[in-house]
């Protein structure tokens, strides 16, 4: 199983305001993330993205997809296809029959995934804005982690993004 850890950033860092605010990220980049994940088929988020991410318009376009929120408490899911787990490693035993699987957020899930040296693939899709205050990419967590560059393209005039490879 190949994990891919595919996030939209401002230019430095942030994956949304302090207000959970996403609203900067534009159309084409959720059509490049909302294909990556339709194509897994799954997505593995924390629990406060899964209750953002259920409340947008958009995620109607994701319905089809088994999702797990990983949270330290139970909670309930608002779909037979989505679970909850209490630890990366068992959001991946829960996917384990999918050939690749997209990991979105937020910070503290991304940072535990890469401590635990459960990502293969990042994508990171950059947004022309700078954030003052937000959430970053990777919270709560001390690793270091070094990466190869495999592509990159443009998603809009003002937009691109990067394609590494982890190295492990």
């Amino acid at each position: 199983m190949k994990v891919i850890l595919y996030m939209a950033i401002s230019m430095n860092g942030m994956i949304a305001k302090s207000n959970d605010d996403t609203s900067w990220i534009s159309k084409e980049e959720w059509d490049s993330y909302s294909l990556a994940t339709r194509t897994a088929g799954c997505l593995i988020v924390g629990r406060r993205t899964y209750h953002i991410l259920t409340n947008q318009p958009e995620f109607a376009e994701l319905k089809d997809v088994k999702i797990v929120a990983v949270s330290e408490e139970d909670f309930t899911t608002l779909a037979p296809n989505h679970f909850v787990a209490h630890s990366p490693r068992e959001a991946l035993d829960l996917l384990k029959d999918f050939k690749e699987v997209i990991v979105a957020g937020g910070g503290t899930l991304n940072a535990s995934f890469l401590a635990e040296n459960l990502v293969d693939e990042i994508y990171l899709d950059i947004e022309p804005i700078i954030i003052g205050e937000g959430i970053p990419i990777f919270k709560g967590k001390d690793f270091e982690q070094k990466m190869e560059l495999i592509g990159q393209r443009k998603i809009t005039d003002n937009e691109i993004q990067l394609h590494y490879r982890i190295n492990k």
